[in-house]
Formats: structure tokens, C-alpha cells, sequence
């Protein structure tokens, strides 16, 4: 039997081909809200990071009711680093709706979770979604959409795929293009039309596949899945079986469907049904959930290795424990277990040292996120460059590769060839686009692109796009050459003086501005040359009665370099680690002592006091 009442839909893109505008539109249009000025905008993407970012972070679980029918509809994280979260999302729902961008078409992220859709034989609907943009190419897109499908080897029924055309910021989608749009009923139309309703056996045994978790701190640990068969009350006993061959026994003790944004307390679930559950606190992803009289044992979600690791440890500059309110080694392990309760796609290597760690994720993004989740909750540490995870098989030693694409200026293609080439990136394919833009598509190791997107977006003025995904991993590439330029080090504390900086800046570009606090090991600059240079940029001129300090230089002074912490784990080397406070970020050397530094043989030019 079908549940007709019910539809489950993922909703899966690149990063801002508009998805979570869509969703926005949708839910205007079922009347959500009571007031539309309750709304705002991009309501899924709930968290700071997510809204300053404008991407899709955490999975979320949502309904729409439409004509008495239930829409539960999961939006996704659209970018590589979070798309382990994607997969799993795709178990619990019967269709997808696939957003491409009318201009930008299919892009890396699009293949991947193109990729898992098909494998699972989801019913696909493609919404070509900014049919309003002015470089829209929509007939172009479609082709190259169902070219991707050929690509990844998609049956005959699902490359005769529905099309329809929308515009998520006004809300609107038709089916033909002659047609002027007026609202989103198209859209919904089609998706009761397309995606079948779940199926159920009222008699069949509890069967459930948990897909996600979260935490609460007052019920502990939420299992979010979807129940394929029976029936769960609150209160019922239930086997578990995990990884391996583990079983255990537990109890459901609160249950959980989505009503709107809201999770709500129900007493019972039926099958087909997405909800949550709490009162298991070992459950995890991928993990059945079954009756212990007659279990089912549904397979078992793999969880992505990770990819990206980096040290974690006590801020132990000069400047450590003035600015953060947790500074310590325990409040630093505490805060990481919090986080390992409820993100199963990042790793922790305790080690022997107890003021630091490694931390494994799926890629620099992921580790970047979270490092600015505990920056903005008061915490105060350091961190090392990213190392990429290597694999031994059959002899030999892989490395994890992914998908580049690029649009580039066409005056500026041959600079980015060779940057490319240099990072042992492979051309897959090029395709001139409207106007003044080409789109380069690399295979290229995960290591070629740290540091790769300040240096690619000088090179392209910041006319350039890059997007990358994961893609598996290769071979070993062999060495790839890491930051071209030197750096300026400090060799004093103190403050930064305006008359040091307009001696100093001849030298290269500088990350301090006056008056700034700064201590000796610490970097303040990047040189033109490819040694580093010690400075000192605290240095005062001598004053006399004829002018002041600042007299004539103030006129010459180059604004400072800004980073972003993204920035600034792609800037660093191996040598160098990243303070993070909440209210600073600085880079400096390992060994702060320059005598240190020497004797460990790293290059480094002498400029004087």
C-alpha cells in the first residue's frame, strides 16, 4: 500500500544555484507563516555562518501541506565539504528535486549528488531554477543537464527526466517557457505527479534507517530517520544494530514528526513517516532501528573517511589568554567532544600531548567552520596547516583528488593553465561561455588546491570562479611546490609604528596597520622574494624639534592585506600555525626565536632594526 498522504523530497544543487530561495518561495506559497514579515529570507539557513556565507551547512528536515498532502522536504548541504550529509539525506526520501542554475548549468557538486540519485533510482525532476537571469542559457543547460545523465550512465527511464523552469527569488515555475509564469502551483503539481508515495505494510516489522542525528541538552541525543516499516510508539523497546556486528537493546522514550520548521511531539509513527526519536543516547548515523521479536537489518550507512587534517593545540603566544574565554587544554577537549556528539564525518586523534590534537574532516571547508563556530563562542587556540590523509593499497600511496571548475577571463586562461599544471592538475575539459569567460574542468589532488584561491583570484584581477568536489581517491602525484612568496617576521613586541610600515612596505605587502599590537615570531607581511625577511615593525623615528614622528609618511602608508580565516589556512605553511581568538586572527612561526629558526634551516634574510 501507498501512503498518499505523504510525499519525501530532497531538495539537492551547487552552492547558490538558489536553492534555499526556492524553498522560501514554497513555503510563502503554503502559508507557512501567519505574517510574511516573519519570513525574512533564506529561513533554512538558519545559523550566522550560514547566512554570512550564503550556503547550506546542516541538513534540515521541514513539511509544507499542499492540497492535504504532507510535503516533507529535506534541504541540503550544496557544498563538497558537507556532501557525506547529502548521501544520507538521500535514503529517507522517493524523489529529488535537482536545481541547476540557467546560466551556470551542472557544475562539480551537481554531479556528485546527480550521481547518488541515480544509484538509488530516486524519481528525479530537474528545475532549471533563475530562468529570470539576463545571461540566462536554459536550452543550453538542459542539454548539457541530460549529457551529465548520459555521463553517469542513467537508464532510459531517468533520462526521460521532467523539466520545469523556474524563478525561486519571485517565486514562480511553469512548464513551458511560452507560458508566463504566475506562481509556484506548476512545481508542486508535478512533484504529487512524479514523486510516488511512500510504501507501507501495516503488518511488516519495525524497520528504521537512522540518516542524521543532533543534541539536546535537556533529552540528550536525537536519531532524525525515516521508518520504511511498522510502527513505533513512545515507550516501545527497540534492537539497534550498528556498525559491525553490534546489537543492543533500548527504549524510545519521546517521538518526534516535522511540522513546518518545527519538530513536533507526537505519541505515535507510522511508516513512510521522516521523524525523530530520543532516549538511545549511543544511536548513530547509519544504525537500524528494529523490533527486537522479529529485527530487520537495513544496510548499513558508510560514512566518508575524512580527507583533511589538522593540529589543534593551546594558544601558547605572547599574547595567549588575553582575548579568549576558554584558553584552556580541557575547555579545547571538552568543546571537540561536544561537537563529535552530533558531526559523525569529522575524527579526533587524542595523541600523547594533552595540549593537543588532531582533527580529521572531510575537507578544509568543514575544519574552517567549525574553527569559526569556537572562535565565536569564546575560544582561544591555535591551529596547524592542513595535511592531506594519505591510503596505502596494493603498494602503493593514494592521496584524495577532486573536481575543479573554473570560469575564467579568456585573457587570463594561459596564467591559469600553467598555475595549474604547476599543481599537478589534469585539464578534463574546456568550453568557451557567453561573453568573455571560459570554463576549465581539472582533476587535480586535494593538495594542489591549498592556498590555490588567493593565488587564483589575483591572477584573475577576482574576475574568476573556482568550484571544486570531491572525487575519490589516486595516485600519489608526487611534489607539489606549496607558497612562492617569504614572509615578514617580526623580531620585536610591541606596537607597529606608521614609520616602520612606509620602510617596510617597499619590501612587500603588509598584514599589520598601525598601532596594532604585534610580538616578535609573528608574521606581518609577505615579501616579494621567496626567502623571508626579519623586521621590525615597531621601530620609532627619532623625534627632534624640527618635525614630528609621523611627519610627511602618513600620506604613504598602504592599507594592510585583510585575511579571512579560509584565507588564512590556505596562506600558511608547514612551519607556521594560525592563533585564533575571538578577536584576532594571526599567523606566526612555530619557532618564535629567530636564532631557533635558523638552526632548523629554514631561509631567512636579516633586514635590521
Amino acid at each position: 500500500m501507498r501512503r498518499n498522504d505523504l510525499r519525501n523530497i530532497g531538495i539537492i544543487a551547487h552552492v547558490d544555484h538558489g536553492k534555499t530561495t526556492l524553498v522560501d518561495a514554497m513555503m510563502r506559497q503554503c502559508k507557512l507563516f501567519r505574517n510574511i514579515d516573519q519570513m525574512g529570507e533564506c529561513i533554512l539557513d538558519s545559523g550566522d555562518l550560514e547566512r554570512e556565507r550564503g550556503i547550506t551547512i546542516i541538513s534540515k528536515n521541514m513539511s509544507l501541506v499542499w492540497k492535504g498532502v504532507k510535503i516533507n522536504i529535506v534541504d541540503t548541504p550544496g557544498h563538497s565539504d558537507f556532501g557525506g550529509e547529502v548521501e544520507r539525506v538521500l535514503r529517507m526520501v522517493d524523489g529529488v528535486l535537482l536545481l541547476v542554475d540557467a546560466s551556470e548549468g551542472p557544475m562539480p557538486q551537481t554531479r556528485f549528488v546527480l550521481k547518488k540519485a541515480l544509484e538509488l533510482n530516486l524519481r528525479l525532476i530537474v528545475v532549471i531554477n533563475k530562468i529570470d537571469r539576463q545571461d540566462a542559457r536554459i536550452q543550453e543547460v538542459i542539454n548539457e543537464t541530460f549529457d551529465l545523465f548520459v555521463e553517469l550512465d542513467a537508464t532510459e527511464e531517468q533520462l526521460d527526466f521532467p523539466v520545469v523552469y523556474a524563478s525561486g527569488r519571485d517565486g514562480k515555475a511553469t512548464m513551458d517557457l511560452n507560458d508566463p509564469p504566475q506562481d509556484l502551483t506548476p512545481l508542486f503539481q508535478l512533484m504529487l505527479k512524479k514523486v510516488p508515495a511512500p510504501e507501507y505494510d501495516a503488518a511488516s516489522p519495525l524497520s528504521v534507517l537512522v540518516t542524521n542525528i543532533t543534541h539536546d541538552d535537556y533529552i540528550g541525543r536525537i536519531g532524525i530517520g525515516r521508518m520504511f516499516g511498522g510502527q513505533l510508539k513512545t515507550g516501545d523497546k527497540v534492537k539497534v544494530f550498528s556498525g559491525g556486528d553490534n546489537e543492543y537493546l533500548g527504549q524510545v522514550l519521546k517521538l518526534f514528526i516535522f511540522e513546518g520548521l518545527e519538530r513536533k511531539e507526537v505519541p505515535s509513527v507510522e511508516a513512510g513517516e521522516i521523524f525523530a526519536f530520543a532516549g538511545i543516547p549511543a544511536v548513530t548515523i547509519g544504525d537500524s532501528v528494529t523490533d527486537p521479536e522479529r529485527p530487520v537489518k537495513l544496510n548499513i550507512l558508510r560514512i566518508e573517511p575524512p580527507t583533511v587534517s589538522m593540529m589543534f593545540m593551546v594558544n601558547d603566544s605572547p599574547f595567549g589568554g588575553t582575548e579568549g574565554k576558554f584558553v584552556t587544554s580541557n575547555k579545547l577537549r571538552e568543546r571537540i567532544e561536544k561537537e563529535l556528539r552530533t558531526n559523525v564525518s569529522i575524527a579526533v586523534d587524542w595523541g600523547d600531548l594533552p595540549d593537543r590534537f588532531t582533527v580529521a574532516g572531510r575537507g578544509e571547508l568543514q575544519l574552517a567552520i567549525l574553527i569559526e563556530q569556537m572562535r565565536r563562542e569564546g575560544y582561544e587556540f591555535q591551529v596547524s596547516m592542513p595535511q592531506v590523509i594519505t591510503e596505502k593499497k596494493g603498494g602503493k600511496v593514494l592521496e584524495p583528488y577532486e573536481t575543479l571548475v573554473l570560469d575564467v577571463p579568456k585573457e587570463y586562461r594561459g596564467t591559469v593553465i600553467n598555475m595549474l599544471g604547476e599543481r599537478r592538475g589534469t585539464m578534463e575539459k574546456m568550453l568557451d561561455l557567453k561573453g568573455a569567460y571560459v570554463r576549465l574542468s581539472y582533476t587535480i589532488p586535494l593538495r594542489g588546491l591549498f592556498g590555490f584561491r588567493s593565488e587564483f583570484l589575483s591572477s584573475t584581477k577576482g574576475n574568476g570562479v573556482m568550484t571544486h568536489t570531491y572525487l575519490g581517491y589516486l595516485e600519489w602525484a608526487g611534489k607539489i611546490g606549496g607558497r612562492r612568496n617569504g614572509v615578514l617576521v617580526s623580531d620585536h613586541t610591541g606596537a607597529v609604528s606608521a614609520y616602520a610600515i612606509a620602510h617596510i612596505q617597499d619590501r612587500g605587502k603588509l598584514f599589520a596597520a598601525p598601532a596594532e599590537k604585534v610580538y616578535a615570531g609573528q608574521i606581518v607581511g609577505e615579501t616579494m622574494r621567496d626567502h623571508d625577511l626579519k623586521v621590525n615593525p615597531t621601530k620609532e623615528k627619532h623625534l627632534s624639534n624640527m618635525r614630528s614622528s609621523t611627519s610627511e609618511i602618513s600620506t604613504k602608508i598602504d592599507p594592510p592585506i585583510q585575511f579571512a580565516l579560509d584565507q588564512f589556512l590556505d596562506y600558511i605553511n608547514e612551519d607556521e600555525l594560525l592563533e585564533v581568538t575571538p578577536k584576532s586572527l594571526r599567523i606566526r612561526k612555530r619557532l618564535l626565536d629567530f636564532k631557533e629558526r635558523k638552526r632548523s634551516g629554514r631561509e631567512e634574510d636579516d633586514y635590521g632594526d
